[in-house]
């Protein structure tokens, strides 16, 4: 699918959100990858295969718990 050279991360690859951006639509909460990967703004991704990775925000300071 990609014609990049050197071609980016394949939607299989552990850094295959470093593909480049083939359609960006914030309004709508995603954006397109040129490896095909669907990635949303809540960090969740919908890979070309239909496997579904679940959102993977870091936790806020603020969310974070602290021994007493």
């Amino acid at each position: 699918m990609c014609q990049h050279q050197p071609p980016c991360p394949t939607a299989d690859s552990a850094d295959r959100e470093a593909a480049t951006l083939v359609a960006h639509h914030p309004e709508q909460g995603w954006s397109l990858l040129c490896n095909g990967v669907l990635l949303f703004e809540d960090t969740g991704e919908l890979l070309p295969n239909g496997r579904i990775i679940a959102p993977h925000r870091p936790l806020a300071a603020d969310r974070v718990m602290r021994a007493a």
